[in-house]
């Protein structure tokens, strides 16, 4: 069954902001490797590529194929950021402050994109900036206008086009440290701590890309560090 966009485009076409950004995480849950945020502006909005991205949705619920599809789409047709919060920091500051630290720099930056494309334009007038937010908490500290939306990559186009970047750019992430570490099948579970990854994590010890405050808990007094 094709599914439709247009009730996405339509969320956010209620808002009066001039520049209206969507942003999103992907990679909190996982016990290895970094926690990255998307945030998106879509320079005009038409009905051709409304049809473009009309399978456009939350990215959990979208096939591999179809996100990798309309990843493409969505990155020459915005303003966008994505940033990624590394296992060093995450450990330090915590998975909630990385993901919400990775947002606030990710629509910074596309805030501070879109205000120079604007000004080269003469055109940034009235609306001001709102930024709208997955999940149920705001971004820590941020300068602009921030409205936190519950389930919002189902219901904002903004929010559901960042979710695609951060997930797709996430896994291609997860499949080049599979490269290096193999045994644990990053390429296939992106960190989560399967079964089959928690075997791993027994038989050849943990690396600097697992998140060590994730398996507090568990047996791992007979791991060993992997360089």
């Amino acid at each position: 069954m094709r599914l439709s966009s247009k009730h996405l485009f339509e969320f956010d076409k209620k808002s009066e902001a001039q520049i209206l950004i969507g942003t999103d995480e992907a990679g909190r849950g996982p016990g290895a490797g970094g926690v990255f945020a998307s945030a998106v502006y879509f320079k005009s909005i038409g009905n051709e590529l409304i049809e473009k991205l009309s399978y456009l949705n939350d990215s959990k619920k979208l096939s591999k194929k179809k996100r990798e599809e309309l990843f493409e789409i969505i990155f020459l047709n915005t303003i966008h950021s994505t940033v990624c919060i590394e296992v060093e920091e995450i450990e330090k500051i915590n998975i909630l402050n990385a993901s919400l630290k990775a947002m606030k720099i990710a629509c910074e930056n596309v805030i501070n994109e879109v205000k120079r494309e604007k000004q080269k334009e003469k055109s940034l007038e009235g609306g001001g900036v709102l930024v709208l937010v997955d999940g149920n908490k705001n971004i820590k500290d941020f300068d602009y206008p921030q409205k936190f939306i519950i389930k919002g990559d189902g219901k904002s186009a903004s929010i559901a086009a960042a979710s695609i970047l951060a997930k797709v750019s996430r896994d291609r992430y997860m499949q080049e440290l599979d490269e290096k570490f193999p045994q644990y099948n990053w390429k296939q579970n992106a960190g989560y701590l399967t079964k089959e990854h928690l075997e791993a994590i027994e038989k050849y010890g943990i690396t600097p890309r697992h998140r060590k405050s994730f398996l507090k808990g568990r047996n791992t007094k007979q791991l060993t560090l992997l360089n």
